[in-house]
């Protein structure tokens, strides 16, 4: 169970504010795993892909494949995004200060917008060149483009790897691993349409493989980008039921009724809650707000929950309204 630190300060007429930390996490939900793992990670995606789009690029233009060169871009714009995450992670992991009172935790979430970003500015540029070379298309040397693309499906599936376990609890690392894994199925179709133009000499197969090859981009890259605009606009993190939690606060004991609740991220893997309770019966002791953030954590993964009690029903709360902000 996770410890709560709370602070109770007067607000008049019977209110207490309560700010607890959480850290359980409940069954259902997956704990991220630690900075310097990821980190470490990181370093060795970057490093392969770097090596490799430089080794892709050279025989795509050795070899006159378009489709080749459009996963070389892929992977490129996957290199940047690997940097972003990375230097997000570690912005992620600076302390609070007077400035940035959470810290710097929604760089995270920044780096995973312009990830899906990039992701969409890399589709539209692959496309651009593919229309063009299938209105003139080029011969290709198939076998090159086999060899290379053989290649990189080695690479991109063991660097999707190294994000495999914290892509389930982390929207900036999720972003890398949907890179990497799409990467090591465009490197299959690229194997594919080599075998076909090394058997027939179909020049026409490697811009119609760049075109599939942008189709699985998009597709992959669209739910990123959802999940990654929801976050950035303060939506309640996925995973998380609002009704459910609403109920949950409307449960415990001496609660009349829960107005002014807000959830939102406070990064791809940290979630704040704000919400005002009536309790008509009296101010409750630190103990139920232990007990209530550390509930929190536990069910919802809510490790920042800010708790406003009041007391006094007839003396309502200016922020009572659903409506009001």
């Amino acid at each position: 169970m996770g410890a709560g630190h709370h602070h109770g300060h007067s607000h008049g007429h019977g209110h207490a504010h309560s700010h607890g930390h959480g850290h359980s996490h409940g069954h259902a939900h997956h704990a991220p795993p630690p900075p310097g793992s990821v980190s470490k990670a990181f370093a060795i995606a970057v490093s392969l892909n770097l090596v490799f789009v430089v080794a892709e690029i050279a025989a795509g233009l050795f070899s006159g494949s378009m489709a080749l060169l459009a996963d070389a871009g892929h992977n490129l714009s996957d290199v940047l995004s690997l940097v972003l995450a990375w230097v997000a992670s570690i912005l992620a992991a600076r302390p609070p200060s007077e400035r940035f009172t959470y810290g710097l935790k929604s760089s995270s979430i920044l780096a995973a917008i312009a990830n899906a970003a990039l992701l969409w500015v890399a589709i539209g540029a692959i496309l651009v060149e593919t229309i063009r070379r299938m209105a003139d298309p080029e011969p290709v040397a198939g076998t090159t483009m086999m060899v290379v693309a053989g290649l990189g499906i080695a690479v991109n599936a063991l660097s999707a790897l190294l994000f495999a376990k914290g892509a389930k609890s982390d929207l900036n690392l999720r972003a890398a691993f949907v890179h990497l894994m799409a990467d090591a199925l465009v490197s299959v179709g690229v194997v594919i349409a080599g075998i076909v133009i090394a058997t027939t000499g179909w020049a026409l197969v490697d811009p119609i493989a760049s075109l599939v090859i942008t189709a699985v981009i998009g597709w992959s890259s669209w739910g990123l980008l959802r999940d990654a605009l929801h976050m950035g606009m303060l939506g309640v993190p996925e995973g998380i039921d609002g009704p459910k939690v609403r109920a949950f606060l409307e449960s415990q004991p001496g609660v009349t009724r829960v107005h002014d609740l807000h959830i939102w991220p406070m990064s791809t893997t940290e979630t704040a809650l704000t919400a005002h309770l009536l309790m008509p019966g009296g101010q409750p002791g630190d103990a139920f707000l232990c007990a209530l953030a550390d509930g929190l954590a536990h069910e919802f993964s809510i490790g920042h929950p800010t708790i406003q009690i009041e007391t006094d029903a007839a003396s309502p709360c200016a922020l009572e309204s659903e409506a009001v902000v």
